[in-house]
């Protein structure tokens, strides 16, 4: 059986698909990988299907050994990538002997790298999905030295690519839309213009649960307390320091905060990629 064990685990390296759809209504998160498009891309490259899972590293990315040869590619942020010490290309499929050992590098702009193998990470799913959820606790755990994984069977060729259709990580302001509600008529009047101001900053309390802010505090017009309510990914929660909070994959499925608005799925994998001291912007739509 074809395998990776790890030599350097790295800050934080999950174990990521698409995630867990459809189960909110039992208080189970979505997870998954929170620059999808990066983790779409790194499947594409080793000739895998979409929902394969991948390796999603943080900040100073990982090391693994193969046990077989395997075609392996690297996306998302930014990074040196080396073979038994040889630099290869980031961006694209490349071929690994048996007893190679992959070391994905510090990225240079971004937070989150996707290792894709031919194949996937064929580690057993959990009501339906690979990764692993950090606020719920379910999935693998997040890697560990010495840990071993399996991979699974190639599924297809490798597919090359002439360019990598990356935004690219965010670096000096993100900027996000926002469509306004369901409580956005518990703000003060000036909210749109302080959340299109760019007075806010990503903070380093940031992870995969949400991305938080630092910057002034939004003012509430009502003084109540909601009842807990349902949450959906890229829900921005303003709790009472006034701080907005974008949801993101691992967030909970209820809460009690007021919503100001919602930021399309579309638009998060710069999310998922804004270090801390990133500008925010929320262009709000209009109706």
């Amino acid at each position: 059986m074809s395998a990776l064990t790890v030599v350097r685990a790295g800050a934080l390296t999950t174990v990521q698909d698409l995630g867990r759809t459809g189960l909110a209504h039992l208080g189970v998160p979505r997870s998954g990988a929170l620059d999808g498009p990066a983790h779409r891309l790194a499947n594409r490259l080793v000739g895998n299907p979409a929902g394969h899972a991948t390796l999603e590293t943080t900040v100073n990315g990982c090391a693994v050994r193969v046990s077989s040869p395997v075609t392996v590619a690297v996306t998302g942020a930014p990074c040196p990538v080396r073979a038994d010490g040889r630099p290869v290309a980031w961006g694209a499929p490349v071929r690994l002997p048996a007893g190679a050992v992959l070391d994905v590098g510090t990225a240079s702009a971004g937070l989150r790298g996707y290792v894709a193998f031919a194949g996937g990470v064929d580690v057993p799913p959990v009501l339906g999905s690979r990764s692993r959820d950090l606020l719920s606790g379910l999935g693998p755990e997040p890697l560990a030295d010495g840990a071993v994984l399996p991979l699974g069977a190639p599924c297809g060729p490798p597919a090359a690519a002439d360019a990598v259709p990356s935004a690219g990580p965010p670096v000096g302001e993100l900027v996000l839309p926002l469509v306004p509600g369901p409580r956005d008529d518990w703000f003060a009047p000036g909210t749109p213009a302080a959340l299109a101001g760019g007075r806010f900053r990503v903070s380093p309390a940031s992870n995969r649960i949400g991305l938080r802010t630092e910057g002034p505090a939004l003012k509430r017009t009502t003084d109540g307390e909601l009842p807990s309510e349902g949450m959906v990914l890229g829900a921005v929660q303003v709790p009472p320091d006034g701080h907005p909070v974008v949801f993101l994959a691992d967030h909970p499925t209820t809460g009690g905060y007021p919503v100001i608005g919602v930021v399309p799925e579309s638009a998060l994998a710069g999310a998922g990629q804004a270090g801390a001291g990133v500008v925010v912007r929320f262009v709000v739509a209009r109706g």
